[in-house]
């Protein structure tokens, strides 16, 4: 499954000066699963995104207990764009990116 993030949430949090690296930018964006999570891991970043594979591989990794940077997910009609931004930014900016290593933290928060 090819799922990219839409522009308008990446475009929002750069609005908010979230710091955002997209797959498409790093040209990564068509990377399979897993050599997605070992860039991101390289580069010591979470991921964002809205494929159930790719939320499949993270777990993948927890149970063989591979290291990686970490994956936010949600599902693509599970907020509005407004709220994905809202989320994102509070997430980019209250943590750390040791807080996400290794976990998968599925949206909504709330």
């Amino acid at each position: 499954m090819d799922v990219h993030v839409p522009s308008a949430i990446t475009h929002g949090l750069l609005q908010r000066g979230v710091d955002v690296l997209t797959a498409q930018h790093d040209g990564a964006g068509e990377f399979d699963d897993s050599v997605l999570l070992e860039r991101t891991t390289a580069l010591n970043r979470a991921l964002f995104s809205q494929d159930s594979d790719l939320l499949a591989e993270a777990r993948s990794w927890q149970t063989s207990q591979s290291p990686f940077a970490g994956v936010i997910y949600a599902h693509q009609q599970a907020l509005s764009i407004a709220r994905f931004i809202e989320e994102l930014e509070i997430i980019a900016k209250a943590g750390e990116p040791a807080d996400f290593a290794n976990k998968v933290t599925y949206l909504p928060l709330r």
